[in-house]
């Protein structure tokens, strides 16, 4: 009967991503989910990310091609459309594992005070290769706050209930790269109970254009800011205080690095963090 099957909410935000979407899109409809709510936020893309959506619109509970705000207004936009007793987003280059929707909704069955449920994640580059395994450790505030030292886990292996959100509120549509780090930081803030499930659950792409790649010392940056938001300054302090030494060499060898793509990236950043080390801990930081 279908109501033994939890409905499942996966909100898929798109943006100029034809090359990719489609292992997406069929790695959430190839799960057979007997109660899926499935949903395609595009940002207006100008590839052929729309052909493909159209392609699968029949099995879509909703979709458009719009313009928006970013990644996690997107997100929010979608979830606003939404149904389903659980919830989750999954980025238009990664995908979901086979049979991973039907051991959430077992784990939403078996243990109806969780609120949030998070499994093993991998990452692969475009040939297949595995590049990282992550397992789904300790889900504490605390290591949350340790998110840049081992703390962390895969977003795409995290589901969570309804209960939960309508407890945090929408993403943080101000924070385009840790916005998944600000949310489960508010998330246990808030008292939500958070449940390793020991099975891998989604699998990540690193390619060219993925956004935490072009920007890696940008999202280490965006990280350090929502714990500090959160109350979790000590956990970021030494890890920033490394950044400025380091930045400080970028400076001291301006002209044999300044042409670095990833340079010329995060430069605006570097000029606001070339800080002796020692000096860091004086300094109000900006946000």
């Amino acid at each position: 009967m279908m109501e033994s099957y939890p409905k499942i909410t996966v909100v898929t935000p798109c943006y100029n991503h034809g090359r990719f979407i489609e292992q997406t899109i069929t790695s959430i409809l190839d799960q057979n989910y007997p109660n899926l709510e499935y949903i395609v936020m595009d940002g207006g893309s100008t590839d052929n990310s729309v052909q493909v959506i159209e392609k699968y619109q029949k099995h879509l509970a909703y979709w458009i091609s719009e313009k928006d705000r970013g990644q996690s207004h997107a997100i929010n936009k979608g979830f606003h459309h939404s149904t389903g007793e659980v919830m989750t987003w999954l980025n238009s280059d990664d995908c979901v594992e086979p049979g991973s929707l039907h051991l959430i909704a077992d784990h939403v069955r078996r243990y109806p005070k969780i609120g949030a449920f998070v499994g093993h994640g991998r990452i692969v580059d475009t040939t297949g290769r595995e590049i990282y395994f992550r397992k789904a450790g300790e889900l504490t505030f605390e290591r949350f706050c340790q998110w840049l030292d081992g703390g962390d886990f895969l977003q795409p292996s995290c589901f969570f209930r309804r209960s939960a959100w309508e407890l945090v509120g929408p993403l943080d549509e101000h924070t385009h790269i840790a916005f998944d780090v600000d949310y489960w930081l508010r998330m246990a803030k808030c008292g939500v109970q958070f449940q390793a499930v020991e099975a891998l659950l989604s699998t990540s792409l690193s390619h060219g254009t993925a956004k935490t790649t072009a920007f890696r010392h940008h999202m280490v940056i965006d990280t350090a800011v929502v714990v500090i938001r959160a109350g979790g300054e000590k956990y970021v302090r030494k890890r920033l205080d490394e950044m400025a030494t380091q930045f400080s060499y970028y400076e001291a060898n301006y002209n044999m690095i300044i042409n670095h793509p990833v340079v010329k990236a995060v430069l605006p950043l570097v000029r606001l963090f070339i800080k002796p080390a020692a000096r860091w801990k004086d300094v109000t930081p900006w946000w």
